[in-house]
C-alpha cells in the first residue's frame, strides 16, 4: 500500500514538472537550446577524451623525440583519436606547426581508433564544432609538447646556470648597503634602525653561510633576504642622501683594495721567510748527525779514499750545499739514473756548520759504485783574497741570495779544481731523472757554459734581463740587450780550459765591485751570471731541463716526464710544507723515510 503511495505521487509530481517546463523546453529549442546542450555534451565527452588519453600522448611525444634523419626533418609521430572526434582545418594547420601532420595520425588496427583521414572526413561534415573545442584540444597538446620538447629545455638550461647566483650576490649588495649606512648613522637618533641593521646583518650572514648557489639557499635565506630589503627601504627613506652613500661606498672601497694590498704584501713576505727558514725538521737530522759524527774515532771519520777522484777522463759534478737531505737527493738520483755509475765523481762543497753531517750521512749511506769527495770551503785558503762580499746595503742580510758564500763560490770553479777540463754544476734542489754523462759529448763551440736557455717570444718562461738587471744605468744598458736569451741555474756544463783563458773569473769580480758603487743588478748570484757569461752561454737542449717547480704549478706533466732534470728553482722547495705538493713525488722517490734519524726528527 506504502508503494502504491509513492508511486502515485512520483506520477503527479512528473505530471507538475512537465505541464510547467515543456512549453520552456520547446521554446528554447527552437532557438538552437538543444544544440548548445549537444555542443555542451560533445566538450565534455572532448574533456573525458583528453583526460582519458592523456598517456597516449605522452606516448606520442616521446615518438616524436627521434634523430633527424639526412635531408628529412622530424620523423612524424603515430596519433590516435577516437571516432567521435572532430577534427577541424584550423587544429590540423596548429598541429603541422608543431611537426605532426593531422592527416597521418592514427595507424593503429582494431583497437576502436581511425586514422587521420577519417578525421578529415568527420571534419567536412561537423563545422558546429566550437573555437572552444579547438583550444581545449590544442592547448592540450600544445601544453604538453612545450614542456616535452627537448630544445626547449636546452634553451633554458644555459640561461638558468648563468643566474645560479644572482640571490647570493644580491645579498652580498644588501649586506655592502646595510654597512654604508651603519657607517653614517647617527646613534643618538637613530638607535633603533641601527640595532635593526645590524640584527639583519647578523642574520643574512649567518643564513648564507658559505653557499655558492641559489639552489643551496634555504627558504629561511630568502626571507633574511626580504627582511633586509625592508630595512635597507627604512634606512634610505631616513637618509635620502645619495651623495653621502656614494662618498661612503667609495671610501669602503679604498679601505678594501688596502686591505687586499697589505694582505697580499704580508703574503709575500711570509712565504719569502718560509723559503730561507731552515725547517726544523732539517736542524733536528743535522744535529743529530754531527752528534755521531763527533762520537766517532778520529780514524773512524775518514771517507774511503779514491785516488782517481781528479782524473779528468771521469765524469766530475760539484754541488754546492748546506742542506744534507736535498743533497743526498741529488747524489741518490743522478747515481741511480747513470749508465755508468762507476765513472761518476761527486764534489761536495759545504761549510765548516755542516761538514760534520754531510760527512756523517756518506759514512752512513756510501753511494752506489759512485765516488764523493766533501769539500770544507773554510779550508780555500786562497778564497779570502780573491773574494769580496756584495753589498747587501738595501737588501735582508739574512736572505741566502745575497749573503751567502756558497752562492757565490760557483764563479771560483777553475779555482777550486784546477786539473779538472770540464764539470757539471747541479743546483741541490733538482732531481735528476735522467743519465747526463752525455752531456760531456756536447760540443760547446768555444763556449764557456752550457746552459737551457729561454727567448722572447718561444718560451712563456723567459725573464727578461731588464727583471734582474739596471739596464736604466748607462754602462749597462750598453754592454746588455734587452732582447737577448736567458737561462737559469740548475744544470749548467762547464768547459774549465775556456773559462781560464778568458779569464771569467776577473768578469765576476769586477761587476761584483761595481755593484757596490751603484745598484747594477739584484736578487742574488743569477744577474751576476747573466753578466759573466753573456755572449759565453751555449744553448742545450731544452729536455735537458724544466724548471719552475718551486714557484708554478701550472707545469705539465709530459713536459716533466721528458725533462732528463726537474729544477725546484723558487721558494717553495719541495723539503718544505710551502712546496707545491703534485711535484713533492719526484723528490720523495729518493729520500729514506725508514732511517731511524729521519723518523726521530719526524722528517715525512
Amino acid at each position: 500500500m506504502k508503494q502504491f503511495r509513492r508511486r502515485t505521487r512520483i506520477c503527479i509530481l512528473s505530471l507538475l514538472f512537465l505541464s510547467v517546463f515543456a512549453p520552456i523546453l520547446l521554446l528554447y529549442e527552437s532557438n538552437g537550446f538543444v544544440e548548445d546542450l549537444s555542443s555542451f555534451k560533445g566538450r565534455r565527452d572532448l574533456l573525458r577524451l583528453n583526460l582519458v588519453n592523456q598517456k597516449g600522448r605522452r606516448d606520442l611525444l616521446r615518438l616524436n623525440l627521434v634523430n633527424q634523419e639526412d635531408g628529412v626533418g622530424l620523423r612524424e609521430p603515430i596519433l590516435n583519436v577516437y571516432k567521435d572526434v572532430n577534427a577541424d582545418p584550423t587544429v590540423s594547420s596548429r598541429f603541422q606547426d608543431l611537426g605532426v601532420r593531422f592527416d597521418d595520425i592514427g595507424r593503429g588496427e582494431n583497437n576502436g581508433f581511425v586514422n587521420g583521414n577519417e578525421g578529415d572526413l568527420d571534419a567536412k561534415g561537423n563545422n558546429e564544432q566550437s573555437q572552444e573545442e579547438k583550444r581545449l584540444l590544442t592547448s592540450g597538446i600544445m601544453g604538453e609538447v612545450s614542456h616535452a620538447t627537448p630544445g626547449h629545455d636546452q634553451d633554458v638550461q644555459p640561461q638558468a646556470r648563468r643566474v645560479t647566483d644572482t640571490k647570493i650576490k644580491e645579498m652580498k649588495d644588501q649586506l655592502i648597503r646595510a654597512k654604508a649606512y651603519l657607517n653614517f648613522a647617527v646613534p643618538a637618533g637613530n638607535n633603533h634602525l641601527i640595532k635593526e641593521l645590524r640584527l639583519r646583518i647578523k642574520d643574512l650572514e649567518r643564513a648564507m653561510g658559505d653557499v655558492s648557489k641559489d639552489s643551496d639557499l634555504s627558504r629561511r635565506a630568502l626571507q633574511r633576504m626580504r627582511s633586509m630589503e625592508n630595512s635597507l627601504q627604512k634606512s634610505a627613506r631616513i637618509y635620502p642622501d645619495c651623495s653621502s652613500m656614494v662618498k661612503k661606498l667609495r671610501a669602503m672601497a679604498n679601505n678594501a683594495e688596502e686591505l687586499v694590498r697589505v694582505q697580499k704584501e704580508q703574503e709575500s713576505f711570509l712565504v719569502q721567510l718560509a723559503g730561507r727558514t731552515t725547517p726544523k725538521g732539517l736542524h733536528c737530522l743535522s744535529m743529530r748527525l754531527t752528534a755521531e759524527y763527533f762520537a766517532l774515532n778520529p780514524e773512524e771519520r775518514k771517507l774511503p779514499s779514491n785516488p782517481d777522484v781528479h782524473d779528468s777522463n771521469l765524469y766530475h759534478f760539484v754541488v754546492f750545499s748546506n742542506n744534507v737531505l736535498a743533497f743526498s737527493v741529488v747524489v741518490d738520483s743522478t747515481v741511480s739514473s747513470a749508465k755508468e755509475p762507476g765513472k761518476i765523481v761527486f764534489h761536495v762543497v759545504t761549510d765548516s756548520l755542516n761538514f760534520a753531517a754531510f760527512s756523517m750521512w756518506l759514512i752512513l749511506h756510501p753511494p752506489k759504485k759512485a765516488s764523493v769527495q766533501i769539500h770544507n770551503m773554510d779550508n780555500f785558503d786562497w778564497f779570502s783574497t780573491k773574494y769580496y762580499p756584495p753589498n747587501t746595503d738595501g737588501h735582508d742580510s739574512q736572505d741566502p741570495r745575497y749573503s751567502s758564500t756558497l752562492n757565490h763560490l760557483r764563479f771560483y770553479l777553475p779555482d777550486i779544481f784546477p786539473t779538472l777540463n770540464k764539470i757539471v754544476l747541479l743546483d741541490h734542489d733538482v732531481v735528476v731523472r735522467k743519465d747526463l754523462t752525455r752531456l760531456w759529448r756536447v760540443n760547446m763551440m768555444g763556449k764557456v757554459n752550457g746552459a737551457v736557455k729561454t727567448c722572447q717570444g718561444n718560451d712563456p718562461a723567459f725573464r727578461r734581463i731588464d727583471l734582474l738587471l739596471n739596464l736604466s744605468d748607462p754602462m749597462v744598458g750598453k754592454r746588455f740587450s734587452n732582447e737577448a736569451c736567458t737561462w737559469v741555474f740548475g744544470v749548467n756544463v762547464f768547459d774549465m780550459q775556456e773559462w781560464r783563458k778568458k779569464n771569467l773569473t776577473s768578469v765576476y769580480n769586477k761587476y761584483l765591485q761595481l755593484g757596490k758603487k751603484k745598484p747594477m743588478w739584484k736578487a742574488g748570484t743569477l744577474p751576476l751570471g747573466w753578466m759573466t757569461f753573456y755572449n759565453q752561454t751555449m744553448g742545450l737542449d731544452k729536455k735537458w731541463q724544466i724548471h719552475g717547480l718551486g714557484y708554478c704549478s701550472g707545469i705539465k706533466q709530459e713536459d716533466i716526464e721528458q725533462a732528463a732534470v726537474i729544477h725546484y728553482d723558487g721558494v717553495m722547495k719541495p723539503w718544505l710544507d710551502i712546496g707545491i705538493e703534485k711535484y713533492k713525488t719526484y723528490w720523495r722517490k729518493h729520500v729514506e723515510f725508514n732511517h731511524p734519524y729521519l723518523q726521530q726528527c719526524n722528517i715525512a
